[in-house]
């Protein structure tokens, strides 16, 4: 049984990397004066993905939902060589700020190359107790509103040749404990825009869509939330947002990062008990 794992495992790994070393180049100058929408940009992996689109030289507009924050994110991202920084302040969880937000974007910079959809609600990291209300808010904002924000930029994003790049979760592809709410709106990420991105190639679209998987990233929220909770590692918020720029900029339809992400989602379907028990004894828990 142990051999037969082994094997397992090293012929996943093998295809990781035959997959990783085929992918298209990126080619910086690509990203200069690109027009760039990223949401959820006043901490965390979204300002980084903001102050690396800056040292690119691409055009951009940030949102969030403070407005002094957003505004030293755009100081910064001139500082750093953008072209163009903008910012709007908006709540996700609205039912017209999605909208404005967009139009905002297209009114300023005159279309867009890249929608970077990265914003999250607030949401505990506790056992659920029956709050249904939380995640119906919670859906509106991690998941309706990317549904609206994308249907509104396709048009530009169709002229431009442009990329959709969807910043989702391992949390949307095999559930854990804690976070009922939050990995049931990242599931529904990855459905609707997995089916998206197949009816678009369909159509001979122009517009390429990328998800992005990420694990347990350095945020202060995440670790704020897992700390004495997990021993789960965690990896740095700048280096996730470089490698979700790089898959977008070269229209890779996923992103696995840290890269052994790609082996651990593999996993739940070809170790399914190994794999529950692991997850169930990552965490600690005190009734």
């Amino acid at each position: 049984m142990r051999t037969l794992t082994k094997i397992l495992l090293a012929s996943i790994s093998v295809a990781f990397l035959a997959v990783k070393w085929t992918a298209p180049s990126f080619d910086a100058e690509s990203l200069t004066g690109a027009r760039v929408l990223v949401t959820g940009a006043s901490t965390g992996i979204g300002e980084q993905m903001a102050y690396q689109y800056a040292r690119f030289g691409a055009q951009i507009v940030i949102t969030a939902r403070r407005e002094n924050v957003l505004q030293q994110v755009a100081e910064k991202c001139l500082s750093l060589g953008a072209q163009k920084a903008l910012y709007i302040a908006a709540d996700m969880g609205s039912k017209s700020d999605p909208e404005k937000v967009i139009n905002f974007a297209l009114e300023k910079l005159g279309g867009l190359d890249y929608l970077v959809l990265n914003h999250i609600g607030p949401s505990p990291f506790s056992m659920w107790e029956g709050d249904v209300e939380h995640i119906r808010w919670l859906m509106k904002v991690n998941f309706f509103s990317y549904v609206q924000m994308a249907w509104k930029a396709l048009d530009s994003l169709e002229q431009s040749k442009g990329s959709l790049v969807i910043v989702s979760s391992l949390l949307g592809k095999m559930p854990s404990p804690f976070v009922a709410p939050y990995t049931s709106t990242k599931f529904a990420l990855n459905g609707f825009f997995g089916a998206l991105r197949h009816e678009l190639s369909m159509k001979k679209s122009n517009v390429s869509i990328s998800v992005c998987t990420l694990g347990l990233i350095d945020t202060d929220s995440a670790m704020d939330k897992v700390r004495g909770v997990t021993n789960v590692p965690a990896y740095p918020a700048a280096d996730a947002a470089l490698n979700i720029i790089i898959t977008g900029a070269t229209r890779q339809p996923e992103l696995f990062y840290p890269w052994f992400t790609h082996i651990v989602n593999l996993s739940k379907d070809w170790f399914p008990s190994i794999t529950s028990h692991i997850i169930q004894n990552s965490y600690k828990y005190s009734p």
